[in-house]
């Protein structure tokens, strides 16, 4: 499975982006996806993910509200669209697939992983 990442960029606090992540290759395999990010100086961390089965879908607490994911099971894409941005959400950010039935938080569990994408919020 590859996965493509985009719609990063620059924005001022209190904006929005929109992320895409397309998946090609083996989709069939896909339980799920996600996206992580991983700011400066910092681990990556879990932001949100979606499950392919169902229609479930968990948030970290620091983007519930703010963040929704979504996804086009035909074109097998996952959409992060990311509203009343921080400064503190500047991050690369990263999309994600699992082959597991349910939802998966842990990075560990995500066995493929997109080249990831910049997003910086200006105070």
């Amino acid at each position: 499975v590859q996965l493509q990442a985009s719609g990063g960029g620059l924005v001022q606090a209190g904006g929005s982006l929109r992320l895409s992540c397309a998946a090609s290759g083996r989709t069939f395999s896909i339980g799920g996806m996600g996206w992580f990010r991983q700011a400066p100086g910092k681990e990556r961390e879990f932001v949100t993910t979606v499950s392919w089965g169902g229609s479930s879908s968990y948030y970290a607490d620091s983007v519930k509200g703010r963040f929704t994911i979504s996804r086009d099971s035909a074109k097998y894409t996952v959409y992060l669209q990311m509203n009343s941005l921080k400064p503190e959400d500047t991050a690369v950010y990263y999309c994600a697939a699992h082959s597991y039935n349910g939802d998966r938080i842990a990075a560990d569990d995500f066995t493929y992983w997109g080249q990831g994408t910049q997003v910086t919020v200006s105070s």
